[in-house]
């Protein structure tokens, strides 16, 4: 390879008397002047007036190279010859005095990793991944975006949840901004991105999430069930109906399409559920007469959508809210629904397997959060272990007498 060759330039006695009236030769961009002190170090000076201490150096393979020092209205003359003099030094150590600048500069910003590679790639398995968007935009990148991902440290981190624990967040919410950092990061090692060797998300924690469980009664229930008749738009009252009588999560239903419907098996596809894979959602005969009735609008493929974009709402927030609200049940989420849906089931003793089967969860531990049991589905189960175990007529008088011989519980005697 050969080395790059730069053109001869003056030399001369560089003073702080110089570096002041210095000025660019005429009809040039820029003039370079070499010190006659010190070799290779050197002062452009260039035609808008702008001044800087530059070091030429040959690093290990006997490349010229250039180091840029700073401007001269920012160091000093004395300044720039010291760090020109360990440039020098390091090169002749072996070590290239470029190389820590190079990977400070290849760091990317957290803002930037998010947009570039973070959230391209979540797009492209994670169900969540609109989630993941709203928090970094609204949570994260706000606070921390600006900052290198090799300055963000814990500290940083507990800072943000601590301004957010003060603002109210839930103890949920706080975790989730923790959880997504923490991935962050470790997909930032995983790639070997530059900055990205530790993790100042490991180890923290916001609190145990509380598990917030409503559960409609049978009265709560059809009081949503009038509601929702009566609201004035019918394209989201009846994904919300589609929501209460299958179980589904929101995206499953609003997005669901015509073709994923099988009226002979009475089920609805979801090609991508919450877990990943694909599911199907079974269809009682009140969802099917809720799709029989459905209007079907040529050319779209979506069962719900909006009148205004044809698309699925993203939401449903502003329906639901006046759904809820008008049956007084203004703490009741959409997503309680589907609990309800779950609850309904097991009060009639139907088993948590089937009921995990219908929700479409993989493990049998998530559907038991589900699982609410009425004070009357408990007060008979437990008028059950009266065909067990019998209260004596005598009552327990005769417990310690010889004659006694009646067995508590059948088939045992008390000589037993």
């Amino acid at each position: 390879m050969v080395a790059k060759e730069y053109p001869r330039m003056p030399t001369v006695a560089l003073s702080a008397n110089f570096v002041r009236q210095a000025l660019c030769a005429q009809a040039r961009k820029k003039t370079d002047y070499f010190d006659a002190a010190q070799r290779g170090f050197m002062l452009e000076v260039r035609c808008s007036g702008g001044k800087t201490y530059y070091q030429r150096y040959t690093d290990e393979r006997g490349r010229e190279r250039q180091y840029k020092i700073g401007p001269s209205d920012v160091l000093s003359l004395d300044q720039a010859r010291r760090k020109a003099r360990q440039i020098v030094a390091e090169a002749l150590l072996g070590a290239d005095p470029q190389q820590k600048r190079r990977e400070m500069r290849a760091v990317p910003l957290l803002s930037h990793f998010v947009h570039e590679r973070y959230m391209p790639f979540v797009q492209t398995y994670k169900t969540s991944c609109q989630t993941d968007e709203t928090v970094l935009r609204i949570h994260i990148l706000p606070k921390l975006g600006a900052l290198a991902i090799d300055e963000i440290k814990t500290d940083h981190i507990s800072d943000l949840i601590n301004r957010m624990r003060a603002d109210g967040y839930a103890s949920g919410t706080m975790n989730r901004v923790i959880v997504i950092l923490r991935y962050l990061y470790n997909l930032a090692r995983k790639w070997k991105v530059p900055g990205g060797i530790e993790n100042p998300a490991a180890g923290l924690s916001a609190g145990p999430d509380v598990q917030r469980n409503r559960f409609l009664t049978e009265h709560e229930a059809e009081s949503l069930v009038r509601s929702i008749q009566g609201d004035e738009n019918q394209t989201a009252a009846r994904s919300v109906m589609l929501l209460l009588l299958t179980g589904g999560r929101r995206n499953e239903i609003t997005f669901a399409k015509w073709d994923y419907v099988d009226w002979k098996n009475k089920t609805l596809l979801v090609p991508k559920s919450k877990s990943g894979r694909a599911r199907v959602i079974a269809l009682n005969q009140s969802a099917i007469a809720l799709l029989t009735a459905m209007p079907r609008i040529e050319g779209n493929p979506y069962i719900f959508p909006s009148e205004v974009t044809g698309r699925p709402s993203a939401s449903l927030f502003f329906p639901w809210s006046r759904m809820r609200e008008r049956a007084g049940l203004g703490d009741v989420r959409l997503h309680d629904l589907r609990h309800s849906f779950a609850s309904f089931l097991v009060n009639r003793g139907v088993s948590l397997y089937v009921v995990q089967g219908l929700l479409g969860h993989l493990h049998a531990r998530t559907t038991q959060r589900y699982a609410h049991l009425t004070q009357e589905t408990l007060s008979g189960a437990a008028d059950l272990i009266e065909q067990v175990v019998t209260y004596p007529s005598g009552g327990f008088g005769n417990f310690g007498g010889p004659a006694s011989t009646t067995p508590i519980v059948p088939g045992i005697s008390r000589s037993n």
